[in-house]
């Protein structure tokens, strides 16, 4: 081949395909390198036979020689192509006994596969490898879900199905620019998430999935937009001496954004609100609800339901402590539970606003209620129990090699988020947890200290963010930003992380939520208190107690929109109709909406083989996934400790003073907490569900002070003569120790 003289960037050749395209997504990066009269395209010098990366990535071209790629210039020339029949052609088929060789370009046209790992082989059209396909497979067609067309189920080059859902198929030319976009980190199924098992047969397939980060990630400042929450006083007059953008939190000059489109705000003060937990709507979206006709019939919905127009800004920052949480006797929570409400002339909002003391009905004997409450949490105990048992079984996996997470506590999902995306971030390793906000930390802060206090933070975030809905059981919520974002994977996955590495019970899952994970979607029935919105439920409440067809039909007529919308709108010409109508709303409010964050959910919950030891011990997971982790008690810690004691002191007097002191501490007689006692010796405030490593120790010594030794979770106490004087010891050295490590 010729050289030119005058080098002339868009009329140069590729030395080894011959061609002067430039097209990154077919034929990789063209490089241009001037000083050794060089053109090349990436893919074409990566899939070539003759050549290898004998130099440093910083070498020639990405580790290639410009002498070896001459050398396999001379020898492609020497080849004819068996497609285009010129002559370079420097790639050959690797199956044996097959002399076909071709240019990169030419390769493609034919429908050759080239595998972008390990040995960089190359197939011809005869020889390639080929997706099996059984007789049960559906044939006809379905949908891509990246380009959104229909995709024929053929055997073919141009269409590739997913290897981990059976009703996943692609179009190939969809997959390599998804792959070239979201890059090894990100590149995953778009059904069910999942990247290991579908990456590898992609690769054997001849997709290309880069090593570099997703192209969103690389471009700056690309969420900022995300991260803007609207602060603008709109209403006719403002009273705020300090302009419409001024905002004060926890004050009566703080701006409060309309509950239905986020994009209007007042002041507290100049909308004569007395709370911020109140609602507000815009005069754009009062008009809209009124013109249809609904807005006198719409309750104002509790603001952890609402205040939903700034979720991606929930799910960075730790949720305002402002966020109100309903108790389980609230009349929310009333509305959900009772079976008592049969009004005839049950208007939307009536019984929202019965008082609390006309909605009171029987309740249990507390000689009753007590027992059953005694054998449940004894029930509960033994449960978790196993659970220890279980988790330890699962951490065996966990190697000594360590991945440190530096973590600011007052952006603790941002952290977290970032460290279990790094590229080093393995579940199987150690994880050890610095706290960068922490200016003077106290040499008794251990690893194990602040990765028990990361954990408690992020279960903790994850419980009030916005990928849950509901008061106490929660179930999953539909946040379409955090879809895109694969969060409720990450969210999966940090809690099956957190169980196995020391973290906190979760404790705010919904039974039906619960039951969707271990057994399937399919097979869960779910109930009118999984509905966390307001007005959802009270559509609900009105067609269950419609008590005559004409008041049902009417009801149906109200909400005609939602029950399309829902795919729930049926003629209906019996008052037995309503009970299977409710069933289908409930079905798809509840599972078949977030059935796309259910399942990326799972796939996270796989992390360590969790979901697979909850489906074999549904009864064992639930008491910590289900139920709230069991208040700490005078018995509970004495049970944690072993008493160890040398011959020469009196064991039975150490522990009676021991046992006496929880005693106190429990019933409030004393400064400290039993939460303090905990954290005094593990460093930790709570028991872990998988217990502690090594099991917590007393000792009784000959020394004047206390000693928590949390490296070993051992307690050291001195012999004293009296109870008051180990008391007074106990309160000091607690106190002083964890009062210096907060400062």
């Amino acid at each position: 081949m010729s050289k030119p003289n005058n080098f002339d960037v868009q009329s140069t050749f590729c030395v080894l395909c011959g061609r002067t395209d430039d097209c990154p997504e077919k034929y990789g990066e063209k490089r241009i390198y001037v000083e050794y009269n060089l053109t090349v395209h990436y893919y074409c010098l990566l899939m070539s036979s003759g050549i290898w990366q004998r130099g440093e990535e910083d070498e020639g071209v990405d580790g290639f020689l410009i002498t070896d790629i001459r050398k396999e210039v001379n020898r492609a020339a020497k080849l004819k192509c068996n497609i285009c029949k010129k002559k370079g052609a420097s790639i050959g088929c690797v199956a044996p006994k097959c002399k076909r060789s071709y240019h990169f370009p030419c390769g493609l046209q034919r429908e050759c596969i080239f595998q972008f790992m390990e040995d960089f082989r190359s197939y011809c059209w005869e020889h390639r490898p080929v997706q099996k396909f059984t007789d049960k497979e559906p044939r006809g067609a379905s949908q891509c879900t990246i380009c959104l067309d229909l995709v024929e189920h053929l055997p073919v080059y141009t269409v590739l199905k997913s290897p981990c859902c059976k009703n996943a198929w692609f179009h190939r030319e969809c997959l390599q620019y998804q792959a070239l976009s979201a890059g090894i980190f990100f590149f995953r199924c778009t059904v069910c998430n999942n990247k290991d098992k579908f990456q590898k047969e992609m690769l054997r397939m001849g997709i290309h999935i880069p090593e570099r980060d997703a192209s969103w990630e690389l471009e700056e400042n690309a969420y900022q937009d995300l991260l803007h929450c609207y602060q603008h006083c709109d209403v006719k007059r403002c009273l705020c001496k300090k302009g419409r953008d001024y905002n004060e939190p926890d004050s009566k000059w703080e701006i409060k954004r309309c509950q239905y489109c986020g994009s209007r705000g007042t002041h507290l003060a100049c909308s004569s609100m007395k709370s911020w937990e109140q609602n507000w709507e815009c005069m754009e979206c009062r008009s809209i609800f009124a013109k249809s006709g609904k807005y006198s019939k719409r309750k104002k919905r509790a603001l952890a339901t609402s205040e939903k127009t700034n979720g991606t800004t929930c799910l960075l920052e730790e949720p305002p402590p402002k966020s109100p949480r309903q108790s389980s006797g609230s009349p929310r929570n009333f509305l959900l539970q009772s079976s008592k409400i049969m009004c005839q002339n049950l208007s939307p909002c009536s019984h929202l606003e019965l008082p609390a003391s006309d909605r009171m009905t029987t309740s249990l004997s507390p000689v009753k209620s007590n027992r059953s409450w005694s054998l449940t949490q004894k029930h509960l105990r033994e449960q978790r129990r196993e659970v220890c048992n279980i988790l330890k079984e699962l951490k065996v996996q966990v190697k000594t090699k360590t991945t440190r997470l530096n973590i600011n506590a007052e952006s603790i999902w941002s952290n977290a988020l970032k460290g279990f995306r790094q590229r080093n971030f393995s579940p199987t390793n150690t994880i050890e947890v610095n706290f960068s906000n922490c200016k003077n930390r106290s040499k008794t802060n251990t690893s194990a200290a602040s990765k028990y206090h990361f954990f408690q933070l992020l279960i903790l975030h994850l419980q009030n963010s916005s990928l849950f809905e509901g008061s106490s059981g929660k179930n999953l919520a539909l946040d379409f930003q955090a879809v895109k974002e694969n969060l409720y994977f990450e969210a999966g996955k940090m809690i099956a992380v957190s169980l196995v590495h020391g973290g906190p019970s979760p404790g705010f899952f919904s039974k039906t939520l619960f039951d969707c994970l271990v057994y399937g979607p399919e097979n869960v029935k779910p109930a009118l208190e999984d509905v966390a919105d307001v007005d959802v439920a009270q559509t609900i409440q009105m067609i269950k107690y419609a008590n005559s067809l004409s008041s049902l039909q009417s009801t149906l007529q109200d909400c005609c929109e939602f029950l399309t919308a829902a795919g729930c709108l049926r003629p209906v010409t019996a008052l037995c109709d309503k009970n299977m109508l409710v069933n289908d709303i409930l079905i798809y409010h509840v599972i078949k909406r977030i059935t796309l964050p259910l399942e990326s959910f799972r796939q996270g919950l796989k992390t360590l083989g969790v979901l697979e030891k909850m489906q074999m011990h549904p009864d064992a997971f639930s008491s910590i996934l289900c139920h709230k982790p069991e208040r700490l008690s005078a018995e509970t810690i004495c049970d944690l400790f072993t008493i160890h004691s040398s011959s020469d002191v009196n064991k039975l007097k150490g522990a009676g003073f021991w046992m006496g002191y929880l005693r106190d501490v429990e019933s409030g007689e004393s400064v400290v907490t039993l939460e303090d006692i905990l954290l005094f010796v593990t460093g930790s405030c709570y028991i872990p569900s998988i217990g502690f490593d090594p099991e917590p120790t007393i000792k009784f010594l000959h020394i004047r002070y206390p000693i928590g030794k949390r490296l070993l979770n051992c307690l050291e106490l001195p012999v004293t003569k009296t109870y008051q004087q180990f008391k007074n010891k106990m309160e000091l050295t607690i106190r002083n120790t964890l009062r210096v490590e907060g400062e």
